[in-house]
């Protein structure tokens, strides 16, 4: 008789623990993102057919920086302490051209563009010290004919602003941010940043940023993978009205993604290459270990490529 009752109650357990389970599924599977696009930068080269556009240029970025961007600064390998296959951006101090520093910066424009979702990048910066810009962000995909700041911009992730060399904290200060407005004017534009100092170090290993946009704000977060309650270290509203102006204009279209690493220039607070201990040593290397793109599947969302192999994300 116990072993009958023993063997009734099992069952029930059983079946109403699956039940739960099967309800708890279908709840985390009706809330949660789904992705849509992603780079593991798995193999040895960059995707440049699919994913990326490598910027090739010395024009300061219009931020008086001083590095020149190379395609030779930009790899696929190893982190060489974790073996993770990432994406390498090289900051080197050295002569080309008129320059006396070079590094990399890329995009996904023409090749991968999305409005809304969940957007994130875990990332292993150097150590930044006095004069490395290294930054994950975005760039409405009109960038080429909505001149700056008519296309939008929403930095992520920077580090080496010099509030953080003044301080001492290069390695836990950063910040996030939003520019948008109709012209330069300048320098007299919309624009908000914040920055944070952190409670450790983000220059130690890989942390993950994430950014979480849909049609009535923009939140940035650090480390949600480990701190899953975390609260955003920015938040901005994109709601209201779409007049000149309001952020409402600017951030409810399609952007694309942007990794690069400046050096010098007017965030560091540092216009000479003499200035930059961060390459005393030797070369700087950033490393991104992925990127991905999650959308709910709702129907304001968009999500554009030029070309997919393998019906893969």
């Amino acid at each position: 008789m116990k072993k009958l009752i023993k063997l009734i109650f099992s069952t029930y357990f059983i079946l109403f623990s699956g039940f739960l389970f099967a309800q708890e599924k279908t709840v985390v599977k009706s809330d949660s993102y789904k992705l849509v696009w992603q780079d593991n930068f798995d193999g040895t080269k960059l995707d440049e057919v699919n994913n990326w556009t490598i910027v090739v240029n010395g024009n300061g970025g219009g931020n008086r920086e001083l590095q020149y961007y190379r395609r030779e600064n930009i790899s696929v390998g190893k982190e060489p302490l974790s073996g993770e296959n990432c994406l390498i951006i090289t900051a080197k101090k050295e002569n080309y051209l008129s320059k006396k520093c070079t590094s990399g910066r890329l995009s996904t424009q023409n090749k991968v563009a999305f409005k809304y979702g969940k957007i994130e990048a875990r990332i292993k910066f150097p150590k930044t010290e006095n004069g490395l810009w290294p930054a994950f962000w975005m760039l409405g995909f009109d960038s080429h004919k909505a001149v700056w700041p008519k296309c939008g911009e929403i930095d992520i992730v920077e580090m080496g602003n010099n509030n953080g060399i003044a301080t001492g904290t290069q390695d836990r200060f950063f910040n996030g941010a939003c520019h948008w407005g109709e012209k330069f004017n300048n320098g007299k534009y919309p624009n908000y940043a914040k920055s944070t100092t952190n409670s450790y170090s983000l220059q130690d290993d890989f942390h993950l940023f994430t950014l979480i946009w849909d049609k009535d704000a923009v939140k940035m977060y650090v480390d949600l993978d480990k701190f899953p309650e975390s609260k955003p270290y920015y938040e901005m509203p994109i709601n209201g009205d779409n007049i000149a102006g309001n952020p409402a204009r600017y951030f409810h279209k399609k952007f694309v993604i942007l990794f690069n690493m400046a050096i010098g220039g007017n965030f560091t607070g540092i216009r000479s290459i003499n200035q930059i201990t961060a390459l005393k040593s030797g070369d700087a290397k950033m490393y991104v270990d992925f990127v991905r793109v999650y959308q709910r599947g709702d129907a304001n969302e968009e999500y554009s490529r030029t070309k997919v192999q393998n019906n893969k994300p």
